[in-house]
């Protein structure tokens, strides 16, 4: 497991062979500052674009501070579930804490090339900006942990962004370790590119 630079862990020990980040509280901090008072708005063009309805049951992959995993928890409703999973046990930590108030959203250390769930326990599965983090060489298995968790004819949605080439974004990148892997995932089993976000 290799941990971002600028966003470094205290004494536990994260799992997974991604890059993890050891800091949620600034790490939260900092994406509210990035997104420029769109990230509401943004996560729930995700939702949208994701076809969530009230009752089904949501994986969010690689939740971080568990901001998504909240959102997720309004647009499935009391009749519905949403699950967050992250491989930082401080990221676990703060999310639960601050989902105390959705009793539909619970948390779990995991790891999105490893998941710990059933065959076909999902309605949706998401996963935004986490998969970056991932060395190529295990972003696919990944993604097949990310299928095989999901119902025939669920739904996955894989949102990221790419890494600039230049300018102060790039040295952002190689701050938070984000640079060496950079490339985003563009295929998901031959099907068409999942949604994006632009880079901020």
């Amino acid at each position: 497991m290799t941990t971002s630079r600028l966003f470094q862990h205290p004494p536990s020990r994260p799992s997974g062979l991604g890059i993890t980040i050891g800091r949620p509280r600034f790490y939260d901090l900092t994406a509210a500052l990035l997104f420029a008072g769109t990230r509401r708005r943004s996560y729930w063009k995700l939702i949208e674009a994701a076809g969530i309805w009230s009752g089904d049951r949501v994986l969010d992959v690689g939740c971080g501070p568990g901001y998504l995993t909240r959102v997720l928890g309004e647009a499935v409703g009391p009749t519905g579930s949403v699950v967050g999973v992250d491989a930082a046990p401080e990221m676990i930590e703060y999310a639960t804490r601050k989902a105390r108030r959705f009793s539909n959203c619970r948390f779990e250390s995991g790891t999105a090339e490893s998941l710990s769930f059933p065959d076909a326990s999902f309605d949706v599965v998401v996963s935004s900006l986490m998969m970056h983090h991932l060395p190529e060489e295990i972003r696919l298995q990944a993604v097949g942990e990310m299928t095989r968790v999901l119902r025939p004819a669920g739904t996955l949605l894989v949102a990221d962004f790419t890494v600039p080439q230049r300018g102060a974004w790039r040295v952002v990148a190689h701050l938070t370790a984000h640079a060496r892997n950079s490339e985003m995932v563009r295929r998901v089993g031959g099907r068409p590119d999942a949604t994006s976000a632009p880079s901020p």
